[in-house]
């Protein structure tokens, strides 16, 4: 006898997830518009358009418009299933709306009912006055829920990582969770700061923005906490707060119990690069977080990572270009000056100031001596300049070079330039002279040349490696002008278009030749005669 074969097991199959969807259906009865106290359109064949994501819009035909409302506007927006919007100004007594309304003059298939109709933006109607109900479709949504559905379409709007945590947060309470506390720690690439730490409370405006320093990955509340313990790579934790005998002994949970916390759960925010960031939610519910809740977040983890490993990397470009350029060269390259050649003509203040004898030091010191006492002499040299809105260009070997570019009408914006020029020259100059010694060495001296003229300021060097620096005569003689002080035995030494701006306190030292410079400089010294 043959054995028959079992019977195949039945499988029902998934119900079809929501898709996207529009349709337009008749509005049932009279509709009227009201903006700015005016009916402007009254209509019993307006149109009524459902959409995924969006609120049900009223069209009204051309026909029930009130005459002379509609201005055409040059304005065109496009969507990828209506067509091209084309906008229209609204003229109503005594005033104009920009771009008020808009019309799909030729429609694509499934805007076919309301081609050449006319929909008013709804943040400008008062009020629809209707006979009856307007029909509304449900709101729908694309498979994943709310908060996918905020993540594919809003998330990516948001500026900052704060924004992007408060509105993240008020996400998670719309849906219900009982979300007390939500914080998002993220490592990043900075000179002085190894991260930065977002903090929203329940009940606070905002969201807390906190500097890590590098120095805090020593501390003891870094060392045992839940985002070392996140980060390094051991996994998430969820601790319940108000329980005897808990499973982490982390001490950051006895400050969360005190405050009123109940449930836990710090998640890695995992990075394409590798690198794990750690997301925290705490709740003071009674009965915490539910598995559904929490699933919710876990299924939207790696959307919202990347969302946040967007904004560290600009973050990051921002920081590394302020720290290794400049604010203001920054802004130049990030704008668009990036070719070989690429700048701009300005006219600024020119600081160049030299370490004197730093020959000697880097032959009579250890190499580790010297590099401390040359940053500490970059420091003193570049804080006063930054103090003053200067803008230091480059570190040459042991000298400092930086520019106060003009802004604003000439005259009255160099005589500003030059004169936070010479305050930062003269702030260098005492802090340089207050610097300690190297042991059993003479203390360190600057030679400070302040010069004014035109520069070039933009990119120069080889196609695939270029600087943006300022190339002119001008910049030359700055630093001819460090190299006299040594001549004349003067920590400063200004030109004389610095001293026709600033004046005061200064003492004449005659025309000076500089090296290969053509001309004679006249060149004058801090002292008690004034420069007339």
């Amino acid at each position: 006898m043959t054995d028959l074969p079992e019977p195949a097991e039945e499988i029902t199959p998934p119900t079809p997830s929501p898709t996207y969807r529009l349709t337009i259906e008749p509005a049932g009865g009279r509709v009227r518009a009201q903006i700015g106290g005016v009916i402007v359109a009254d209509s019993s064949n307006a149109q009524v358009m459902h959409e995924t994501y969006l609120p049900s819009q009223c069209y009204f035909p051309k026909a029930g418009l009130i005459d002379g409302l509609l201005a055409p506007s040059p304005l065109r927006t496009f969507c990828p299933f209506k067509g091209t919007a084309h906008h229209w100004h609204l003229q109503l007594p005594g005033r104009t709306i920009e771009n008020g309304a808009w019309s799909y003059e030729m429609p694509l298939r499934d805007a076919q009912d309301v081609g050449g109709y006319i929909a008013f933006y709804p943040e400008q109607v008062e009020e629809f006055i209707t006979d009856q109900a307007m029909p509304e479709a449900e709101n729908e949504q694309v498979a994943g829920g709310t908060l996918i559905d905020w993540l594919l379409r809003e998330a990516w709007l948001c500026e900052t990582p704060a924004q992007l945590t408060e509105q993240f947060a008020s996400q998670l309470v719309r849906i219900g969770m009982p979300l007390w506390r939500l914080n998002i720690s993220i490592w990043t690439l900075h000179p002085e700061l190894a991260g930065r730490r977002f903090t929203w409370i329940k009940d606070r405006a905002g969201v807390t923005e906190d500097d890590i320093p590098y120095g805090t990955l020593q501390s003891p509340a870094y060392l045992n906490s839940p985002v070392r313990h996140v980060s390094e790579g051991l996994g998430g934790v969820r601790q319940r707060l108000d329980i005897d005998n808990p499973e982490f002994q982390f001490p950051v949970f006895e400050e969360l119990r005190a405050s009123g916390g109940t449930d836990y759960v710090a998640m890695p925010l995992p990075y394409s690069d590798g690198q794990t960031q750690t997301l925290t939610l705490t709740s003071d519910a009674s009965q915490g977080f539910s598995t559904a809740e929490l699933g919710q977040v876990f299924e939207c983890i790696t959307a919202l990572s990347r969302h946040y490993e967007v904004l560290t990397l600009r973050r990051n470009t921002k920081d590394l270009f302020d720290a290794y350029l400049g604010r203001r060269t920054r802004q130049q390259v990030l704008g668009g000056l990036t070719h070989r050649g690429d700048g701009e003509d300005i006219r600024a203040a020119i600081l160049y100031c030299d370490m004197r004898n730093s020959t000697g030091l880097a032959e009579s010191l250890s190499r580790e001596t010297y590099l401390d006492l040359l940053n500490d002499f970059f420091e003193r040299v570049a804080e006063p300049v930054l103090e003053q809105g200067g803008e230091v260009l480059k570190f040459i070997g042991d000298a400092v070079l930086a520019i106060f570019p003009i802004e604003g009408e000439a005259e009255s914006a160099a005589e500003k330039a030059c004169r936070l020029a010479r305050a930062a020259a003269e702030e260098i100059v005492t802090r340089i002279a207050a610097a300690p010694a190297p042991a059993g060495r003479p203390p360190v001296q600057c030679a400070l040349g302040l010069h004014f003229g035109d520069v070039m300021y933009g990119n120069v060097g080889a196609p695939k490696r270029l600087d943006f620096t300022v190339i002119g005569s001008a910049a030359n003689i700055a630093a001819r002008l460090s190299e006299q002080c040594k001549a004349l035995d003067q920590p400063l030494l200004l030109s004389s278009e610095i001293a026709r701006h600033t004046p005061d306190g200064l003492h004449a030292l005659g025309k000076q030749r500089l090296r290969h410079v053509s001309k004679d400089v006249e060149v004058f010294g801090l002292g008690g005669a004034s420069f007339s």
